[in-house]
């Protein structure tokens, strides 16, 4: 077992920097449960463009610390490849809650909630991995982490079946259809990018292990 105390060197720095990273990408989820529940109330989009603003800003203060840190045991392009990937979540749902609030009323009694939650779940299992860094390198408690955010993805792609099937075959407004799909797509995308972070963090324990 390793700790990235010793990998980081210097400090708690990253740690916080890529647990506030993460809880960013969280917040926006919970910001994109609020504007489904408003019913795409545009004052809301502060709030992502506030997370996607504060991401960013992380995600230079790491390539900064980086730049400054001499010795580092772990490869930089892995916690570059970590930030980035973190950085990619707040990013696409703020793509998603752009266009919902645009064709809000156009999109009506479509069910984007269920997968809202299911990003939720995502996000929350993000965090928690990108917290479990600080306590040292758990393979087994990183794979159960890891394991969720694939099920999780994989109930994505499934409830994505049935709103395709009903919009498809029943419904007599194509544009409606259309849009739909481009919302729902966005929002598998996000849940994708959450993996991604999972399979940064993971791929990260296994070579350092």
């Amino acid at each position: 077992m390793f700790s990235l105390q010793t990998m980081f060197g210097k400090g708690d720095r990253f740690y916080t920097l890529l647990e506030s990273s993460a809880d960013a990408a969280r917040e926006s989820a919970q910001a994109l449960q609020a504007l489904l529940e408003a019913h795409g109330e545009p004052m809301l989009l502060d709030s992502f463009r506030a997370a996607r603003r504060r991401e960013k800003d992380l995600a230079a203060q790491i390539s900064e610390a980086l730049v400054n840190t001499f010795v580092t045991a772990l490869d930089r392009e892995d916690i570059e490849a970590m930030s980035s990937a973190l950085y990619r979540i707040p990013k696409t749902i703020e793509k998603f809650a752009e266009r919902y609030v645009i064709v809000a009323e156009r999109v009506e009694g479509i069910d984007f909630a269920s997968r809202a939650s299911l990003l939720m779940s995502a996000t929350g299992a993000v965090v928690e991995m990108v917290s479990e860094l600080r306590n040292g390198m758990n393979i087994a408690r990183m794979r159960k982490l890891q394991d969720r955010l694939q099920a999780t993805e994989s109930e994505a792609d499934r409830l994505l079946l049935v709103p395709y099937r009903d919009l498809y075959l029943n419904s007599d407004d194509p544009i409606r259809a259309l849009l739909a799909k481009d919302l729902f797509e966005l929002l598998e995308k996000a849940i994708d990018r959450c993996r991604d972070v999972g399979n940064v963090i993971y791929s990260i324990v296994l070579k350092n292990s």
